[in-house]
């Protein structure tokens, strides 16, 4: 670990805080299914082909290495890459979390990774005040290019302090990305996409989906593929409903509008994929048509993702009384 932070990360004599704009893939239909992908080998195929092509991405947490990751997301990474870049850590995220978010000050690219993003609170005031809150402090100068991942909301068999879903916890705060994909073409294009990313990025996965497999396609196969962050997906058109989700709740709503199809109701199905930014202009042009909106998240029922939407829509009174929209 300290080796490689002691070695010059820019080629060249290149700042270490100079911001470096995420390379992502035109927008395309990845219609043309080529074979199907577990979720866990999109998210370690991504980290692979991240760490083969930038040697300053490097991958630490808890049973990350010799285990290969408590999910297998690393499995075959330590072997490949050795114990400098795939760093098992102790059982303490307040001290794992702040030395990747001093790597990343000084240039290189940690992804860290949360046995499960419960586990995230004990390092909460690394993620806010140390590498959310840095680029605006600093007026731009310098870049916190860190990754935060791993599984996300409830799971089968778990107690509720491994159950929580922080989709809108982080996406309330200013300066982190929020991304939290479905598929396994979203966890491959996302994951990338946030390692690529010159700010820091909050990557929420979910236990339930690692072993889900999808199609995918030759180009979602591309080492060259990335997603871009702030869009959302249409994963199913409908005329009479829109319906907005992410991660595993996304599969709950196709399921739902599969249900409301055979009673004549077509629902159209979005995949937000990023949390911050939100894609409303994808919601706004399908609420548009469809006219009637249903929001579905397993978070809190207060103060949730689809609060931010439905605001959205209908503004609170005081915006309108005084003319502010």
């Amino acid at each position: 670990m300290w080796g490689i932070i002691r070695q010059k990360v820019a080629a060249g004599g290149g700042s270490p805080v100079a911001r470096i704009r995420p390379v992502v893939s035109n927008l395309r239909n990845y219609s043309s299914a080529v074979k199907q992908m577990m979720v866990r080998e999109a998210l370690n195929s991504a980290l692979d082909e991240e760490m083969s092509a930038d040697p300053k991405v490097f991958l630490m947490g808890e049973e990350v290495g010799e285990y290969q990751g408590a999910y297998k997301i690393s499995k075959g990474l330590l072997e490949k890459y050795g114990p400098e870049r795939v760093l098992d850590t102790p059982i303490t995220e307040a001290g794992f979390t702040g030395i990747g978010v001093g790597a990343a000050y000084y240039g290189l690219k940690p992804v860290v990774e949360f046995m499960t993003f419960n586990f995230s609170m004990q390092a909460i005031d690394h993620i806010i005040n140390s590498a959310a809150k840095s680029n605006y402090m600093s007026s731009g100068q310098i870049s916190v290019p860190i990754v935060f991942r791993g599984p996300n909301g409830a799971a089968a068999g778990v107690g509720a302090q491994h159950s929580h879903c922080y989709a809108a916890w982080y996406a309330s705060v200013p300066g982190l990305k929020v991304l939290s994909p479905y598929s396994s073409e979203d966890a491959r294009g996302l994951l990338k996409a946030a390692i690529r990313d010159p700010d820091p990025v909050v990557f929420l996965e979910n236990e339930l989906l690692y072993g889900e497999s999808f199609p995918v396609s030759a180009e979602v196969l591309d080492s060259s593929f990335c997603l871009p962050i702030g869009k959302a997906k249409i994963e199913r058109e409908g005329k009479d409903v829109t319906i907005t989700a992410f991660s595993k709740i996304v599969g709950l709503s196709l399921k739902a509008a599969e249900i409301l199809a055979k009673e004549g109701i077509s629902a159209e199905v979005i995949n937000l994929r990023s949390i911050r930014p939100l894609d409303r202009s994808t919601i706004n042009a399908s609420v548009r048509k469809t006219n009637r909106l249903v929001t579905v998240e397993e978070g809190f029922p207060q103060h949730g993702v689809g609060a931010e939407i439905w605001c959205a829509f209908f503004p609170p009174a005081w915006l309108i009384s005084s003319n502010k929209l």
